[in-house]
């Protein structure tokens, strides 16, 4: 059973989502408004967020950068009518870890929270499993504790960064395909965004590399995905 919080402005999808979320097994609670859906996400630390974008009194954007600017990594499902992709990267850049369009199939939305959850669950029991060190650089990454130093001074990661950072990590020098990280990281093979792992190795080498122009760490191998080099 997971904690699950809803913020949606529609009290009757509100209520089927509860609904429905409630028959998995899951304690649901809901927001129907941006300020309201904020101060529950900081006093009851849901393990996951179904986040609507367009709310009143705080949008969901808003919401989804205050979150991550807090330091809260719950994993967050945006859910929108909005389908436009540069709508979606941004999502993403701000911390979301998926995306559903409405209309939508409640089969999916339901898979996808399983997926989300279950993904969130196993990063952090392997974190906990190994907590060593992992020096490149003047980067510092400590699995366990989710934190990355560059130079001493702490990095601001997305969840997904994070955890995208530590798949590459992982391999030592192998190549990732952008199938498994799509896996890995996100837990399923989605019809995704086709910039998705993109935008987030931008991120990671935008924070973590001297020069993002020209990457020492985070490289692009052709046609196929990504290599981490130490």
């Amino acid at each position: 059973m997971a904690r699950i919080l809803v913020v949606e402005d529609s009290a009757d999808l509100a209520r089927a989502l509860r609904t429905n979320l409630e028959l998995e097994g899951h304690e649901v609670g809901v927001a129907l408004d941006g300020e309201r859906g904020l101060a529950l996400a900081r006093s009851s630390r849901p393990d996951l967020i179904v986040l609507d974008l367009m709310l009143p009194k705080m949008d969901g954007y808003l919401l989804l950068r205050a979150v991550r600017g807090e330091g809260l990594h719950m994993p967050v499902l945006i859910l929108t009518a909005r389908s436009d992709e540069a709508e979606k990267v941004r999502g993403f850049r701000w911390g979301a870890d998926d995306y559903v369009t409405k209309p939508f199939s409640l089969i999916e939305l339901l898979a996808r929270v399983d997926a989300l959850l279950r993904r969130s669950r196993q990063s952090t029991s392997a974190a906990e499993a190994n907590d060593a060190a992992v020096r490149f650089g003047t980067i510092e990454v400590h699995p366990s504790k989710r934190l990355v130093l560059r130079q001493g001074a702490p990095v601001s990661l997305r969840p997904k960064e994070f955890d995208l950072l530590m798949a590459l990590v992982r391999r030592d020098g192998s190549v990732a395909q952008r199938s498994e990280l799509l896996r890995e990281v996100w837990g399923y093979k989605p019809a995704m965004v086709s910039r998705t792992i993109d935008t987030h190795i931008v991120e990671l080498r935008r924070k973590l590399e001297d020069d993002p122009s020209s990457p020492r760490h985070f490289l692009t191998v052709r046609k196929t995905g990504y290599r981490f080099e130490r």
